[in-house]
């Protein structure tokens, strides 16, 4: 079993060789590792996304990130990144995906939360993406079903 930056690490390079750009349809690319707020960025326009790759059908919660940089960004009167999700999973031995692009999340799609004090990154500050299910979405890959 991978680990999570791992499935995240794949999920990142799964999306920019399976899809293009949201916005002018060019290729994407990776930013560098700890870039804040956004994993990658289109190759020809200013376009930059949030990837989260998740190993399950579609659903409306998703873990997101830590808070902290989040929340500056947001009072900084910066919107939320857009969002891309790479959804993957197994059904009847067959590989499924759907990959979604979320141009706009509103604050009320974010809850943050805090790690207990015996996890591995004690008392850290996280957030959730919650109610996805109920926001518009642009399909920009399917496989399977």
């Amino acid at each position: 079993m991978s680990s999570n930056k791992e499935t995240g690490d794949a999920g990142e390079l799964e999306v920019c060789d399976l899809v293009g750009c949201p916005n002018c349809s060019n290729r994407l690319m990776l930013l560098p590792p700890s870039f804040p707020m956004f994993d990658v960025q289109c190759t020809r326009c200013l376009f930059r996304a949030q990837i989260k790759s998740i190993s399950s059908k579609p659903r409306g919660t998703i873990l997101g990130a830590g808070w902290d940089i989040y929340e500056k960004v947001l009072k900084a009167g910066h919107l939320s990144p857009p969002l891309i999700v790479n959804f993957k999973w197994t059904a009847n031995g067959d590989v499924q995906q759907d990959i979604r692009f979320y141009p706009f999340i509103a604050k009320e799609n974010v809850k943050k939360y805090q790690l207990s004090e015996t996890a591995r990154r004690a008392n850290y500050r996280m957030f959730r993406y919650v109610g996805l299910d109920k926001l518009p979405f642009v399909q920009l890959y399917r496989r399977g079903q």
